[in-house]
């Protein structure tokens, strides 16, 4: 298909141009500044993987929040928080020498191994319980506020932390269930999450677009 074609030839000529998301880590970064400012903040962190083919102003997935690339060096990059940010996002929590789950733009020529992730984040979750399911795996379970119960899916994706996950069970709160493999425990921030913490969470997008779509047909919903 010609379309197709074009369309892979620009996501391979300008890659920026696709600000989009899978929910697969690419690295744990590790924030070696958070410096409050009048107006937000500025947070640095230090990585490799991710600075291989990073440019200023490029986007880049900081625990699944979409941040502008700024003075990257070869060891760390920057990112200015806006006050939004730091209020609908647990970001504003991170100290020095905290991980952060990190991941590039997809591009049209990239597998999308997980999800359509747009890093625009909707709110926070509590996690309310991690628990081993024997042979490293686990049971996450986090809780969301009320007014997003209606995006959330038995078997639907939902990113956590910037992490493309399954929703395996749902409980009234609403409580998502999801299971954490060894690979994802390993090589993200959830080896670490502890009752009480609070990630990021971006509900499936395609469930916004059909509300959306669906409220324009029927304005009582």
């Amino acid at each position: 298909m010609p379309a197709l074609r074009f369309q892979r030839q620009i996501a391979i000529r300008y890659p920026e141009v696709l600000d989009m998301f899978t929910g697969i880590v690419e690295e744990l970064g590790v924030v070696a500044a958070l410096q409050p400012r009048p107006a937000g903040a500025r947070l640095c962190v230090k990585c490799r993987s991710v600075l291989e083919d990073l440019r200023p102003g490029a986007s880049i997935a900081v625990n699944g929040v979409c941040l502008t690339a700024l003075d990257i060096t070869p060891h760390s990059f920057q990112a200015d928080l806006a006050p939004e940010t730091l209020s609908r996002t647990n970001l504003g929590a991170l100290q020095t020498g905290s991980k952060v789950n990190l991941e590039r733009p997809l591009t049209l020529a990239t597998r999308l191994s997980g999800h359509l992730v747009q890093g625009h984040v909707d709110a926070t979750a509590e996690v309310a319980s991690l628990d081993s399911l024997g042979g490293g795996n686990w049971r996450l379970r986090v809780r969301l506020p009320p007014e997003f119960a209606r995006y959330l899916v038995h078997k639907g994706s939902i990113a956590l932390d910037g992490i493309s996950l399954t929703i395996a069970a749902l409980e009234p709160g609403p409580v998502v269930a999801v299971a954490v493999i060894p690979h994802t425990f390993a090589r993200t921030t959830l080896g670490s999450a502890t009752p009480g913490a609070r990630l990021n969470v971006e509900v499936d997008m395609l469930a916004k677009y059909v509300e959306q779509i669906l409220k324009a047909g029927n304005p009582r919903l």
